[in-house]
This record gives structure tokens, sequence and C-alpha cells, in this order.
């Protein structure tokens, strides 16, 4: 994982936000103003806690700041850090490559009646998973299938 993260106050207060309501413990916080959502990357093991029994957590996160929240559980290994990504869509497989060219790409290969759900609305989902993995991995591009 990239060391190189730095917080804005910002994002610095829905951290101290998330973690007080949630005790769950954050490694990473995006907020897109332009979406109106806010990404959190939890530790891994802490999904459970930070989700809350039927949501509950994140339904009054949700009330408090009036965005939308995704919770993203942590992971080292960047193949299994993708499939959280991609919940709750059913990944098959994800095969990492390095091209001739020096860059990483993953393909993922997922369920197909889930791959609306991987690829999201306008690709939404699509591009967080490649953000992320360029965030975190250095792969530069994730294909879906």
């Amino acid at each position: 994982m990239s060391s190189g993260i730095k917080f804005t106050s910002h994002e610095m207060r829905y951290i101290a936000l998330f973690e007080s309501i949630t005790g769950a413990t954050v490694k990473d916080c995006i907020v897109n103003d332009d979406s109106g959502r806010i990404i959190f990357v939890v530790k891994e093991g802490n999904i459970g806690m930070a989700i809350g029994r039927r949501g509950k957590n994140i339904h009054l996160l949700e009330k408090m700041t009036g965005k939308k929240h995704e919770v993203i559980e942590h992971s080292e290994n960047p193949a299994q850090f993708i499939k959280n990504a991609l919940k709750p869509a059913r990944v098959n497989e994800i095969r990492i490559t390095e091209r001739p060219d020096g860059k990483t790409i993953a393909v993922v290969s997922v369920n197909p009646k889930d791959k609306g759900v991987a690829i999201g609305k306008n690709g939404r989902n699509a591009e967080r998973i490649r953000f992320l993995a360029k965030r975190y991995f250095q792969i530069q591009n994730v294909s879906i299938m």
C-alpha cells in the first residue's frame, strides 16, 4: 500500500465521525463532492462493525452528513482488495499481470448476472475500482469482463 496518502481537515472530520459512530478503524477516506459520496476503506476484519446490524451505522452517517457512504474492506492482497471493492458482485477470477511496457493491469471476470452491478451506473463503480487500485497497488487499469 502506498504510504503517501495525506488527508485534508475535511476528510479527517469524516474519519473521526465514522470511527466514533462505528468503532471501526479507517485506513482511507475519499470524499467526492461531485457525486455526494464518501468512500471509507476500513481495516481488514472491521467491515461488519463499520456497517452495523442491518446497515444502521451507514444509515445514521448518511442522515448526519447528507452524503452516500460506501465502505470497502482493505486487504494487502490486490486481488482480494479488488474483490472486496466490487461487492456485492460475484467475482469469478482476477488476473493481475505486468505488461511489457511495465504497466500493471487487472482483468476481473464477474458473474454475467452481476456485470451491471460491477460496472455501476455510468461506469461509476468501475471508475472507483480503477482509482483505488492505482492509489494502493499502482495498477494502471482494471478491466471488468
